[in-house]
């Protein structure tokens, strides 16, 4: 079958792969029918995850139609239309039990990189390097998906592809980063980054109640589409003095909840950004914690910030005294996709979150180098690069 392949930092090429076949009997065979990229793809394209080999297979936000079961699969058949967890959960250890799914002590086949690493090793990933399990991705015409059971769910008929694509991944984080930091009605919540993950967690916290939603990025395309689909007030950091604002727009306090929405990769117009992309260049670092500081800074006393972006080591100049003094709860996590995909789908089916228009730029998957490189460098305003296999 024909897959986007990792090739090298910046390097990829649709190449000729062996069709994945059952493994265990909880298996399910997928068809790919929509897989898009995803801003911690370019983390691997950029070589800042290190533990990618020559040919792994890219992908972990896709729908499809099942046409291969295990014997133990009781979820699924044939011709089932399912979108699918990026993280790999079984269903049945303590960590799922408290709906912690991209904790799972079973998905990731190959955890002891990440329990060197970090201490112990969360789930497994779909193409996300061997440190999240060497699972083969979804840019491509087909996909093994271990636990169908737990990990994909079936469309509902009102339910379009184009919306149900981005339940697989970024509906749920950004989901996942309004409820875990608490948002409640009449909260004042800022999120960083307009991203698709930064946008479903606006309108995720406008769903929850917060009085005030306001999204920061640079980029005027992102912030039209906050501004439109998540019913969120915008700022530009480049232009707009950011922490004046949120204080402004918050009685002088500062938000209660901060969401990070941007990860390692966080640019900034000051010369904090020169210093962090020296650093993280010459491994002095392995991430830019811009957007992480910039939260913890603004973040009213006693409030809460929750970290989305992904990251995978360590930073520098990371504002601990402030988190302590100013008394603030923070949290981050991987996404519990099994937590929120089945009532996502029902809010896509009732029309209260859509997510079509992040999908700027639709192509054949053997065009899919060309829709990474336009993912990266935001060409023709492209906030995602859907594929077709």
């Amino acid at each position: 079958m024909r897959a986007l392949q990792w090739q090298g930092v910046n390097k990829l090429a649709v190449g000729t792969v062996p069709d994945p076949q059952l493994r265990n009997p909880g298996d399910v065979i997928v068809k790919v029918t929509r897989t898009v990229t995803c801003g911690s793809d370019l983390h691997l394209l950029g070589g800042y995850i290190p533990f990618m080999e020559k040919g792994d297979v890219l992908g972990h936000e896709f729908i499809g139609e099942v046409v291969e079961t295990g014997p133990d699969v009781r979820n699924h058949r044939a011709g089932d239309r399912v979108v699918v967890s990026s993280f790999i959960s079984c269903g049945n250890c303590w960590y799922c039990d408290q709906k912690l799914y991209s904790l799972c002590d079973n998905g990731n086949t190959n955890p002891a990189i990440t329990e060197t690493l970090w201490g112990q090793a969360p789930s497994g990933c779909f193409g996300y390097s061997h440190a999240m399990g060497g699972n083969a991705g979804s840019h491509a015409e087909y996909i093994r998906v271990p636990f169908a059971d737990v990990g994909a769910f079936g469309i509902p008929d009102a339910v379009s592809d184009e919306r149900a694509l981005f339940a697989s991944d970024s509906a749920s984080t950004g989901w996942m980063g309004a409820d875990l930091s608490g948002v409640k009605p009449g909260d004042v919540v800022a999120v960083w980054g307009a991203g698709a993950v930064g946008q479903m967690a606006a309108r995720a916290a406008v769903l929850l109640g917060a009085d005030r939603v306001i999204v920061i990025d640079r980029l005027e395309n992102r912030l039209a589409q906050a501004r439109q689909h998540a019913g969120a007030e915008t700022l530009n950091y480049e232009r707009d003095d950011i922490a004046g604002e949120l204080r402004e727009r918050s009685g002088g306090r500062g938000p209660d909840v901060c969401i990070e929405a941007v990860g390692m990769e966080a640019h900034s117009p000051g010369p904090q950004f020169g210093y962090d992309q020296l650093k993280q260049q010459l491994r002095l670092q392995t991430d830019r914690p811009v957007a992480v500081r910039d939260a913890i800074h603004a973040c009213r006393k006693g409030g809460s910030v929750f970290v989305l972006g992904v990251y995978a080591g360590f930073v520098d100049k990371f504002p601990l005294g402030a988190l302590m003094n100013k008394g603030l709860t923070v949290r981050g996590a991987q996404m519990h996709g099994q937590r929120y995909i089945p009532m996502l789908l029902d809010r896509m089916a009732k029309g209260e979150l859509v997510t079509e228009h992040l999908a700027t730029h639709v192509m054949p998957l053997d065009e899919a180098p060309r829709g990474y490189r336009m993912f990266k460098d935001k060409d023709d305003d492209c906030v995602r690069a859907v594929f077709i296999p």
